[in-house]
């Protein structure tokens, strides 16, 4: 490897974008080839990669020689076959964005994928690195005595345009609890350090994109639902999610609880959509709350101006970009989010899907 690191994207919508902008800030990087379709986001990405090859097809993505690494930020259901067509043609360290797979029908092609690919692979698990999320995972275990209850929430906006519309059907997004939710589904996994064993859930579609059509279709996803789900060492997670909330103070709200006290994440939503009469949005903030002591320790965590432009996850895209980058250097010897993590958010995503549709507690056994 040269003494930059030259990165191939495949997609560059709305989130591909995000994470151009924020390569761009990371030492000695250079975008050096891009596949995407779209015209409309082919010239928007040049902004961000000036320096970047564009191309008609993976092929000729995978052809450029100087390739150190791939991003996939391509639409849910391409995920599968890109990962394959890379394995086949040009296995190098990949970034490849949530969900992993969008149909249970993929999850025999995924095991065999992560059997035989031979270059680490890193799912983009954003939620993870947020500051105040990342500040509550490193306190969790000290402040909670061992986590017994994690609630989160996120009251936030409606699904985004995006290219092609495809974000409005199941069959291409998973599911709005795969596509949005996978993220929580993973935090809970990482905070409490165990694994999923029943999922309960009820959601519906009660307010979002019922009077709109697509070539004939009616959207499909659902835009609001509780999700319980209990782990094989007794401690139970709860996820609320509400697609029609815009205006909340904070856009996520990460409560754990244990036998010696409470912490808690507020994080405020995207700041350019943030609403104008609510004045400006408020700083993340992360509390202690001790089981027994007079009051609660409240603490500001405040993310770079520069980062909060760059992206709508709280900087977060930038710091998984960092580590993400010290796999490809061979600094750090494995990723932080590997393909079973990314495997099991789905699938806990898909149990809260089937729950809600057929109206029972479905075991994560049911789909492995």
């Amino acid at each position: 490897m040269s003494t930059t690191t030259h990165y191939g994207i495949i997609g560059c919508g709305m989130m591909g974008q995000e994470h151009l902008r924020n390569i761009a800030l990371l030492p000695s990087t250079c975008v050096s080839a891009i596949f995407e379709p779209n015209a409309e986001m082919r010239a928007t990405s040049a902004n961000f990669a000036a320096a970047a090859k564009f191309v008609d097809s993976i092929d000729a993505l995978l052809a450029v020689p100087d390739l150190d690494c791939i991003l996939i930020a391509s639409p849910n259901f391409r995920h599968i076959e890109q990962l394959q067509t890379i394995a086949k043609k040009r296995p190098v360290p990949i970034l490849v964005e949530k969900p992993l797979f969008t149909d249970i029908e993929q999850l025999t092609e995924l095991d065999a994928f992560i059997k035989t690919y031979p270059a680490p692979v890193w799912v983009a698990m954003e939620y993870r690195y947020m500051p105040p999320v990342a500040a509550m995972l490193e306190c969790v275990e000290a402040a909670t005595g061992g986590i017994k209850m994690l609630t989160i929430r996120e009251h936030r906006f409606p699904f985004l345009e995006k290219v092609g519309d495809w974000n409005r059907f199941n069959r291409y997004t998973g599911g709005t609890f795969v596509e949005k939710c996978c993220h929580f589904f993973d935090l809970m996994r990482l905070a409490i350090g165990t694994e999923p064993v029943r999922v309960m859930a009820s959601g519906g579609q009660d307010a979002n994109h019922l009077d709109e059509t697509y070539q004939g279709d009616t959207p499909d996803i659902l835009d609001n639902g509780y999700v319980i789900v209990d782990f094989d060492n007794g401690t139970r997670a709860m996820l609320e999610l509400c697609m029609f909330a815009e205006g909340a103070r904070y856009q996520e709200e990460i409560s754990a609880v244990g036998p010696t006290g409470k912490v808690e994440a507020l994080v405020p939503g995207p700041g350019r959509f943030w609403p104008e009469h609510l004045g400006a949005p408020p700083v993340p903030q992360l509390i202690v709350s001790p089981r027994h002591a007079k009051g609660p320790e409240l603490r500001e965590i405040p993310v770079d101006p520069e980062l909060l432009e760059a992206g709508d996850h709280n900087g977060s895209t930038f710091y998984q970009h960092q580590k993400f980058l010290e796999l490809v250097r061979g600094e750090r010897n494995a990723p932080e989010v590997s393909l079973h993590d990314g495997k099991l958010a789905v699938l806990m995503g898909m149990a809260a899907q089937t729950s809600m549709k057929e109206g029972r507690a479905v075991s994560i056994s049911e789909l492995t």
